[in-house]
Parts: structure tokens; C-alpha cells; sequence
């Protein structure tokens, strides 16, 4: 039986000097081939043309450009969203979104197949983890989306499918790949990641001399309301959690962002506002307002529009940084998980009852 090749999209520039040195290559050759991968994003090794013939056949009987092929393209109607379905060499499915704003194009990436945090308002986790994501699998998710579109991708959240703390090793390599600057050379200031609180990988983060935003799911108001809605919270204390947030400012002077899913009559009260107002006002940060996305095998409802901003004015007046997000890509499967969840429930042949979009 062959030999499995090797993924070479996921070498990072000095381990691929060195592995084309181990083959008998020369260290430029290294360089070419990077370039080929990072900057010109070649899906093969025959659109590298520089190379000699000899060269790419020794390259494709031992390497393999894991492929990350676009299944399903939505264009959003109302704003310039776009959200993928993205296939994966063993078959599974990711999705991924594209936003276009005035200061450039935002990717929002995948991190797993599937979820085990198990948040209760969240599309993402019904079904579990699959598996994680290489950081190939990571890197193709933008590179498909600046080859689709045509255009170059300035900003990277890491908020879409999984838990990139749950991945640590190729988190970080991506984070380290997307922002070489052999690479794309995405700048760390424009990368964010959220975590729902996996403390020893966040203080990991913070000693690891990066400057990209964190931004913690908080969605509870305290550490029964977050039990309620995370199970992560059965594991770490909200205190344990927010001590670690301080932690990250402190190491990297990055402020941190809390995302907070609202959810009609279980998290926007006046006792919420209070409960926030005394977690955050003595922290240099930003609370992100998320009116949650209804899903059917959940009872959470989204509150109205004039109960959230109700809710963002209150804690404003109590000296709170706080926006409401902006919704994106509503006349489409907007949430994370609810494109992925809808291909999945189809191809099993299943009643496509888990989703509902508003």
C-alpha cells in the first residue's frame, strides 16, 4: 500500500526549506514553490511553470495539494455577503463567509468539522465534532475565497464552525502562515479569533507574542446564566475565564471583544445589564451584541429589534462600550453551522428540520 503524501500546504516557509533540502532541492526551489502555494495560490503542482517537469512529478508522487472545492456559492440580495460550502479531500463540509466592507474584505473561517462545545443556541455543535482542521484546510478556505471573488482578503475572523482553542496547534499555525510575509501577509491587527473560554489555551495565546483581537463568547451575565446556555462553563469558572482575558490584555496590549448572543427572556434583562456593567465597565474592552439566530430544535427566540437596542442603550449609559451587530447575509443561511447543517441533513437523506431562517 502507498504511502499517504504529505500535505504541503501546511509547511510553513522554514520547514519547507528544510524538506526540499531532504529531497536534494536547492533552498530557492523552496522559495518557489512557497510562493506558488501562499501568494499565487496554486491548486497543482503543473501551474507551476518555473519548475522543471522532473521537479513538479517528484513533487506530486510525494506532496498533494489538499483541495478545498467550493460545493455551493450564496450571493446575499440585501448586502455584499457571500457564504461558501466548502468539500474536504475525506468528504466533509465546512463553510466559511465573505463580507465586503468599505475597508476591505472580511473572511469569517471554519476551525473544525463540527462543534462538541455544545452552546445551546448555536447550529454549529448539533452533530458534534467530526474532526479538526489542518492548517491547509484553514489557509484554503481564504485563498478559495480570493480566487473565487478576484479579490484580496484584508481581514480574517476565526469565528465559524469550532472552537479554534479546541484546535490550538493549527490554529496557531495558520495564524503564524496567513501572516508571513512570504505568505498572503495579512496583518495579525486584522485577524480576530473567538473562544467560548478553553483557559490554558488562551493563557497559552497570550505568550505567544501574537497581535491578533480575541473575543470571548460570553453570553451569560454570570457564571449560572452562562452554565445555562455552554457547557463549557461546567469546566471553566466565569472568573477563571475573564482572569484569563486580563491576561491576554496584559501580554498583548489587544483589547478584548465580548460577543454576547442575545436571547428574548434569557439574557437581556435589567439583572443582565447590571451583571455586565459590573463585569465589564473596569475592563478595557467591547461587548458585541449578537440578536441570536432561531434554530428549531432550540426554543431561543430572537428579541425584537427595539428590545436590543433598548438593551444596548442601557448598558451605553452605564459606561459600556457596546455595538449591536450588524446583520449580514439575512436572505441567507446566515448563522454559523446552518449551510453546513442543511447539506449534511440532505445528503443523509433527513428532513431538513433543524434550521429555521429568518
Amino acid at each position: 500500500m502507498a504511502a499517504e503524501r504529505k500535505d504541503i500546504r501546511s509547511y510553513n516557509y522554514e520547514e519547507l526549506l528544510k524538506e526540499m533540502q531532504d529531497i536534494g532541492e536547492k533552498p530557492f526551489r523552496a522559495k518557489q514553490i512557497y510562493e506558488w502555494l501562499h501568494v499565487k495560490l496554486a491548486d497543482s503542482f503543473d501551474e507551476m511553470t518555473n519548475l522543471s517537469k522532473a521537479l513538479r512529478e517528484k513533487l506530486s508522487v510525494n506532496y498533494e495539494i489538499r483541495k478545498v472545492s467550493m460545493l455551493e456559492r450564496q450571493i446575499s440580495a440585501v448586502d455584499p455577503t457571500e457564504k461558501f460550502l466548502f468539500e474536504l479531500k475525506d468528504g466533509n463540509v465546512v463553510e466559511s463567509v465573505l463580507m465586503k466592507y468599505n475597508y476591505g474584505n472580511s473572511v469569517c473561517i471554519s476551525s473544525q468539522v463540527g462543534c462538541r462545545m455544545g452552546c445551546r443556541f448555536c447550529a454549529s455543535t448539533i452533530g458534534g465534532l467530526v474532526r479538526n482542521l489542518t492548517i491547509s484546510e484553514m489557509l484554503g478556505q481564504v485563498y478559495q475565497i480570493q480566487k473565487i471573488c478576484g479579490e484580496r482578503v484584508s481581514n480574517i475572523v476565526v469565528m465559524g464552525t469550532g472552537e479554534p482553542m479546541d484546535n490550538y496547534e493549527s490554529f496557531l499555525g495558520f495564524i503564524h502562515m496567513i501572516s508571513d510575509e512570504h505568505g498572503l501577509h495579512i496583518s495579525q491587527r486584522n485577524i480576530t479569533a473567538s473562544t467560548c473560554g478553553i483557559v490554558p489555551n488562551m493563557l497559552r495565546l497570550a505568550e505567544e507574542g501574537l497581535q491578533i483581537t480575541l473575543a470571548l463568547s460570553l453570553h451569560g451575565s454570570s457564571q449560572e446564566k452562562r452554565k445555562k446556555l455552554m457547557p463549557v462553563a461546567n469546566k471553566y469558572d466565569l472568573s477563571e475565564v475573564l482572569a484569563a482575558c486580563d491576561t491576554y490584555f496584559e501580554k498583548t496590549g489587544r483589547r478584548i471583544t465580548f460577543e454576547y448572543s442575545l436571547v428574548q427572556g434569557v439574557n437581556d434583562t435589567q439583572e443582565d445589564v447590571q451583571e455586565l456593567t459590573a463585569i465589564l465597565k473596569h475592563r478595557n474592552c467591547h461587548l458585541n451584541l449578537i440578536p441570536v439566530n432561531p434554530i428549531k430544535e432550540r426554543d431561543f427566540q430572537k428579541p425584537s429589534r427595539k428590545n436590543a437596542l433598548e438593551f444596548k442603550n442601557k448598558l451605553e449609559k452605564n459606561g459600556i462600550n457596546v455595538t449591536i451587530r450588524r446583520e449580514r447575509g439575512s436572505d441567507i443561511d446566515g448563522a454559523c453551522g446552518q449551510l453546513r447543517r442543511r447539506y449534511v441533513t440532505a445528503r443523509k437523506g433527513e428532513p431538513d428540520e433543524s434550521l429555521c431562517n429568518d
